[in-house]
C-alpha cells in the first residue's frame, strides 16, 4: 500500500487543517468547553464554506449531492477535522454535514422521498435504534424487542438504550425481531416516526460525553405500516453489520486525529516546561512516552488506511475495519492519557481539550462494538468458522 498522498489528498488535507485552525479553533474560544453545538447562524456560516469547498455532505453518496471521494480520502478528512476540543464526537460541530444514517440509502423510493431527502436537506433528524437493555454487542441474538405483523401493519413492543439523540429526532431506523426462530436472518429494520402513538422516550441517560446524552426508548404496541420497512423482512442485521462497517473506519480516523492533537501539544509542552533546572523534553521518562505516542499513531494511522484501501478497492475489509476501530480506539486513548501526564495538572484543567479528550475517549472502546467484540470478529476471521 503506497501511502503518498495525491496532489488533491494533499489539497484536501491542507484545506481542512486550516478550517479548523481558522474557524473551528478561535470559535471555541467563546464557548463552554463541554460545548457540542454552535448558534445556528456560524453553523450556517461554516457550512457555507465547506460547501465553497466541495466537502459538505460528508458519506453521502455523489448522486445524492456528496463529495465525490474515496473511503481514503474520508479517512485522511477525519484525521484532520478531529482535532479541536469537540472534535471526537461533533468534528467541526457538523459543519461538513452528511448522512447521519446511510443505511437509509437502501431504501426505496418512496422511503427517500419522505426519509432520506429531507434528512440530507437538513429538514429532519434521525436516531439508529439497535442496541437493548439485553446487549448491543450481539444484535443478532440480543435483541428482544419483537414485530409482530398485523395485516398491513406491524406492532412492535419492547425498548432500546444507549441511543443518542432520540428525544430530539423525527423518525429513526428501529431493529426488531420478526422470526423468533432464527438468529440474524428473525430481525427486520423499521423506519419509526417518533409522533406515532406508543413511541416513548421513557429516560435521559447521561454518559462520560460532554453534553450529549443517551436515551433509553419504550414501544407499547406501536404500529408501524408494512411499507416502512427498510430493506427486507428478515434483513435488518445485514442492513446495519455492511453499513457499521464501513463506518467504523472514519470512526477510527477521528480518534487518530485527536491522538495527533494530544500528542503535538504534549510535545510542545515538553519542551517549554522546566523541571529542576531542565526542560520536560531532556527527561527519559518523557521522551520514552513521547516516543510511545508515536508508536501508536503511526500503527493507528497505518490500520484505518489499509481497511479505507481494501474497501476501495473492493476487496473483503471486515477484518481490517475491526483492526482499525479496535487498535485507533485503544491506543488514541493511551496517547491522550500520557499526554495529560506530561502535562501534570494543567492537563486535567478544562483550559485545554485533553481531559474531555479523555473522559469521551474511554467511550470509543465501546461505541461502534467494544475492543473484545472485534477482538472476537478478528479470531473469528482468523480461525475461518464461527466461533460460539
Amino acid at each position: 500500500m503506497d501511502l503518498t498522498l495525491s496532489d488533491e489528498q494533499k489539497m484536501i488535507v491542507d484545506m481542512v487543517r486550516r478550517f479548523v485552525r481558522e474557524q473551528i479553533v478561535p470559535l471555541e474560544d467563546k464557548l463552554d468547553p463541554d460545548a457540542d453545538e454552535l448558534p445556528p447562524e456560524d453553523l450556517q456560516r461554516l457550512s457555507k464554506i465547506t460547501q465553497d469547498m466541495g466537502l459538505y455532505g460528508l458519506d453521502t453518496p455523489p448522486e445524492y449531492g456528496g463529495p465525490d471521494i474515496d473511503l481514503v480520502t474520508r479517512a485522511l478528512i477525519s484525521f484532520e477535522m478531529s482535532q479541536h476540543r469537540a472534535g471526537l464526537y461533533a468534528p467541526c460541530y457538523g459543519a461538513f454535514g452528511g448522512a447521519r444514517q446511510a443505511q437509509l440509502f437502501e431504501a426505496t423510493e418512496e422511503q427517500k422521498e419522505k426519509y432520506l431527502y429531507p434528512m440530507l436537506r437538513g429538514e429532519k433528524k434521525v436516531f439508529f435504534g439497535l442496541s437493548e437493555p439485553s446487549g448491543g454487542s450481539d444484535p443478532a441474538r440480543a435483541i428482544q424487542t419483537r414485530a409482530v405483523r398485523d395485516g398491513d401493519e406491524w406492532v412492535i413492543n419492547g425498548s432500546k438504550l444507549w441511543i443518542s439523540g432520540a428525544d430530539r429526532a423525527d423518525y429513526g431506523l428501529v431493529f426488531a425481531r420478526t422470526d423468533p426462530s432464527k438468529g440474524r436472518g428473525g430481525v427486520t429494520c423499521f423506519i419509526v416516526e417518533t409522533n406515532w402513538p406508543g413511541f416513548h422516550v421513557r429516560r435521559v441517560v447521561h454518559t462520560l460525553r460532554s453534553s450529549r446524552y443517551a436515551t433509553e426508548l419504550q414501544f407499547e404496541n406501536l404500529r408501524v405500516p408494512h411499507a416502512n420497512i427498510l430493506g427486507e423482512e428478515g434483513g435488518g442485521f445485514s442492513i446495519a453489520n455492511d453499513r457499521l462497517t464501513r463506518q467504523r473506519i472514519p470512526y477510527a480516523g477521528e480518534c487518530v486525529g485527536v491522538a495527533i492533537k494530544a500528542h503535538e501539544m504534549a510535545v510542545e509542552y515538553a519542551k517549554i516546561r522546566e523541571t529542576f533546572g531542565a526542560p520536560l523534553a531532556s527527561r527519559q521518562g518523557i521522551q520514552w512516552m513521547l516516543v510511545e505516542n508515536e508508536i501508536d499513531i503511526r500503527t493507528a494511522r497505518w490500520l484505518v488506511l489499509e481497511a479505507a484501501s481494501k474497501a476501495d478497492n473492493g476487496e473483503p475489509f471486515r477484518t481490517e475495519s475491526a483492526f482499525a476501530k479496535l487498535v485507533a480506539a485503544e491506543a488514541s486513548f493511551r496517547v491522550v492519557d500520557r499526554s495529560m501526564q506530561i502535562h501534570g495538572a494543567l492537563g486535567v484543567a478544562k483550559d485545554l481539550p485533553l481531559e474531555r479528550w479523555f473522559r469521551e475517549m474511554r467511550i470509543r472502546r465501546i461505541g461502534e462494538g467494544p475492543s473484545e467484540v472485534q477482538k472476537h470478529v478478528i479470531a473469528r476471521d482468523i480461525l475461518g468458522q464461527s466461533l460460539r
